[in-house]
């Protein structure tokens, strides 16, 4: 028999994130979701070493690298549509459970253990957050590309990622902001 959830992902490629922004750049679920994982990874491994978390960083990584993939079904709904009001935020949600059900009914019965966590999002609190935290980052990294390449679409949606990122209470996010957010306002030149 053959199975369709490995060739589903790689067509994370295929669906682009900020549909109702103009982008200078495409960015698609796949390079996001990765940046995700570099950054979940990142965080957790700070968090460890500095703060004394439980986080596992390997685990956070693959957590990181799932984390959108019911969206390779559904596509990206935008940020302000999904949260607009609780009743499509709701209705949202249930349709990526159905999709994250789908996509595992993908793999072989005895894979699917392994992947569920991670597809659903059904993880330990704890390692949620920092997963959590990585996307909010990834997507305010991306406002800074887009504000540094002279984009002002995405100004509002700096301010707010950032709002949203100063909210969190993790001390490993406070700290990577503080240490190596500055870096992604800088040039290629400039990061020499």
């Amino acid at each position: 028999m053959s199975y369709s959830f490995f060739a589903l992902m790689g067509r994370m490629n295929c669906i682009d994130r900020w549909g109702l922004m103009r982008n200078t750049r495409i960015e698609n679920i796949q390079e996001h979701s990765h940046m995700v994982a570099v950054l979940a990874h990142a965080l957790a491994v700070i968090g460890r070493e500095k703060y004394g978390s439980a986080v596992d960083p390997n685990e956070a990584a693959v957590a990181g690298l799932y984390h959108d993939a019911s969206e390779i079904l559904t596509g990206d709904l935008p940020t302000p549509v999904k949260y607009d009001n609780p009743a499509i935020k709701d209705a949202y949600k249930a349709v990526e459970r159905v999709a994250a059900e789908k996509l595992l009914s993908m793999l072989p019965g005895e894979l699917r253990p392994a992947f569920d966590p991670y597809v659903k999002e059904e993880l330990d609190p704890a390692l949620l957050a920092v997963v959590k935290a990585a996307d909010k980052l990834a997507a305010h990294i991306k406002c800074l590309e887009e504000l540094r390449a002279g984009n002002s679409e995405f100004k509002l949606a700096a301010r707010q990622t950032r709002a949203a990122l100063d909210a969190m209470d993790l001390p490993e996010l406070d700290y990577f902001i503080k240490h190596f957010l500055p870096a992604f306002e800088l040039t290629l030149d400039e990061l020499r």
